[in-house]
């Protein structure tokens, strides 16, 4: 079989699909209504690293949020490795939060950025790796007296992850940005209908298949290999079982679900699905959203350019509605009535 090639919408949801594979620091920048620190996390398996944006006013609590990068290489600010250009997304979420009184810590994922140092074999990789390295840094923030309680963001597959560590930790309130609702192997048989032609979407369907019931595939279409390679198929294994819609229910904080109108990755029933599983949550579609929540209209080509422009600015509602929900949730227990 010759090498492929894809245009359009389909090189957009080719970006998702290809990328598989505490202590106070320094100072590290001034933004306005913030100002950043570096934090790191020592593991037993080496240091993760990230930054606290902390607010230069007081909000209505001493919330701190903990934002969870999706899947892939992706660093603390929501960039992924290896692709063109930055989008700063998660940055751009961090520093709204600030402008509104919350502070907020990301990182970079294992292996990625100045987090490379704890990098493992990819062979050992598991989903339970990253919600290990989530529930840690959660215990430190619970921790932290500067802290009244801590709020768990995560975007794409780190809702999941953030899902999954919260059941752990104490936490006052859980954000999910862009997140399925089912497993990713359903989510992966979705994106690949009607992208590949016949033969390799029977393959791909036959490999989730295999891997949904636990058995790795030696021989993989070279086509298929930067999705499927055999040592990606573990944490892939690992991965597949897990149901957001039923893990979020066994949550009793208050919970927000934010999906972007024009998200050509995660469609918008999978946030009505998760909204329907989970009826005490409350779910935004936000219009003209795209998946790493920025302000793009139903085009390819925008699309393409706001996964490399750093100066596409986020969904302007998106920040309106978290804001308003996070000052509802966590209200302060002396003006309860």
């Amino acid at each position: 079989m010759g090498s492929l090639s894809f245009s359009g919408r389909r090189v957009q949801v080719l970006r998702f699909l290809l990328v598989f594979s505490v202590i106070l620091g320094v100072y590290a920048e001034v933004s306005a209504g913030s100002h950043a620190v570096d934090i790191h996390l020592q593991t037993a398996t080496g240091t993760l690293r990230g930054t606290l944006q902390l607010p230069e006013a007081a909000g209505k609590t001493a919330a701190v949020a903990l934002i969870i990068a999706g899947s892939g290489p992706t660093d603390r600010d929501g960039n992924t490795v290896g692709l063109p250009g930055r989008n700063n997304s998660l940055k751009m979420l961090a520093e709204e939060l600030a402008r509104a009184g919350y502070a907020s810590v990301r990182y970079d994922k294992r292996g990625i950025g100045a987090s490379n140092q704890a990098a493992l074999d990819e062979s050992q990789l598991r989903l339970d790796t990253y919600v290990q390295d989530a529930a840690s840094w959660m215990e430190m923030l619970v921790a932290d007296s500067r802290f009244d309680c801590v709020v768990v963001i995560g975007h794409s597959e780190g809702a999941l992850i953030g899902i999954l560590a919260a059941q752990q930790q104490p936490h006052c309130a859980r954000v999910t940005l862009a997140s399925p609702s089912g497993s990713a192997a359903d989510l992966l048989r979705h994106q690949l209908s009607g992208l590949l032609p016949t033969d390799l979407e029977r393959a791909a369907a036959a490999i989730i298949r295999s891997l949904e019931m636990g058995e790795t595939v030696p021989v993989v279409p070279q086509e298929l290999a930067l999705l499927f390679r055999e040592s990606v198929q573990p944490y892939l294994i690992s991965w597949f079982p897990y149901q957001p819609a039923e893990e979020l229910q066994k949550l009793s904080t208050p919970v927000a679900i934010f999906h972007g109108q024009t998200d050509m990755q995660v469609p918008v029933a999978e946030a009505q699905a998760l909204q329907a599983a989970n009826p005490d949550a409350r779910l935004h579609v936000i219009p003209g959203m795209n998946h790493i929540l920025k302000l793009v209209e139903d085009d390819p080509q925008a699309q393409r350019i706001s996964y490399e422009n750093p100066d596409v600015p986020l969904a302007p509602e998106l920040v309106r509605q978290l804001v308003n929900f996070l000052n509802e949730a966590l209200v302060p227990a002396e003006e309860l009535p």
